[in-house]
């Protein structure tokens, strides 16, 4: 629909993709930090027109409402309930598993500012439904979005944020005061 004119900004702005989407996986999850910024959203959308990879995201389900909600779901997105303890791995698991092919975005902050204890609903959905991550970075400084090979999470939580956000630290977002917190 509008993937020329999200090539066209992309490219025109300046920005560019380091690395690779992994080719031999049809289903995976991709992990975004820092998330500072609304822009991450735009980013977001002409990386994915540029690169041609049909992933998707998921959001705060107010912005699925009158008036934009048809929109936010035509660009991809599934709605998530926040305010209270729902199934949510479960039915990002259940999505997987009706699809031959699945990308989607999760920011593991769960909000636009710093957030030193990470939601870990990426951890348990890439275990449940045996499918790798993909940690991406948006570095505005230098206009480039990072593309990490894909990984297979293991038993160890701890272990594996403590390596993602050492990972995503060397990366500014939007607004950098909001990123992931020093060591």
């Amino acid at each position: 629909m509008l993937d020329p004119v999200y090539r066209f900004f992309f490219r025109r702005l300046g920005w560019t993709i380091e690395g690779n989407w992994p080719a031999e996986h049809r289903k995976y999850l991709i992990v975004l930090a820092p998330h500072t910024s609304n822009w991450d959203f735009m980013i977001g959308l002409c990386v994915r027109a540029t690169s041609g990879v049909n992933s998707h995201y998921l959001g705060k389900k107010e912005l699925f409402r009158f008036p934009f909600g048809w929109l936010f779901r035509k660009l991809g997105g599934y709605p998530v309930e926040r305010s209270r303890n729902t199934n949510f791995v479960d039915a990002v698991v259940k999505i997987y598993e009706k699809h031959d092919d699945f990308i989607v975005t999760i920011t593991p902050e769960g909000t636009r500012k710093s957030n030193p204890e990470w939601k870990t609903g990426f951890y348990y959905i890439a275990q449940k439904a045996h499918i790798p991550i993909v940690p991406v970075s948006i570095d505005y400084p230098t206009k480039r979005v990072i593309i990490r090979e894909a990984m297979f999470v293991g038993n160890d939580l701890d272990s594996l944020i403590l390596d993602l956000k050492s990972w995503f630290r060397q990366f500014k977002g939007k607004n950098p005061d909001w990123g992931i917190e020093p060591e």
